[in-house]
């Protein structure tokens, strides 16, 4: 039985950029996704990002527990190498909520500031989620 790949989008990939604020964290959290996880060689060969880009990106985004890993056991002697996991999208976007609302209303007190000159009035953008009440 063959592992389902999902082929995702490059616009998806710069958003994910945008707020992971690294091209290779973002190639790597969207290969996860788009794979269902994967080894260390398989992100390697998927993103073709340098090997040591990859290990210190992995470790880093583990870290900052915006990907998981699980053993993989072998019964052959030697490392059991892990099986990386992304945290879902919608997690994602959770954990980057306030970031992103602070950013918006910035730019939405400059949208309304006339003849350049800060915008005194009240402007609040705040990103729900579907469950959550107003």
């Amino acid at each position: 039985m063959q592992k389902k790949t999902v082929r995702l989008d490059k616009n998806i990939e710069k958003v994910v950029h945008e707020i992971l604020k690294s091209r290779a964290r973002a190639r790597i959290y969207v290969y996860l996704i788009g794979r269902n996880g994967a080894k260390s060689e398989q992100i390697i060969k998927g993103t073709k990002l340098h090997p040591s880009t990859v290990r210190e990106m992995l470790s880093e985004m583990h870290d900052k527990r915006l990907i998981y890993r699980k053993k993989i056991q072998k019964a052959s002697i030697g490392k059991n190498p892990y099986m990386y996991f992304a945290i879902p999208p919608v997690e994602l976007l959770k954990r980057y909520r306030s970031e992103m609302e602070d950013r918006l209303n910035r730019l939405a007190r400059l949208a309304f500031s006339p003849n350049n000159e800060p915008y005194n009035g009240s402007v609040k953008i705040k990103i729900i989620e579907g469950s959550e009440k107003i």
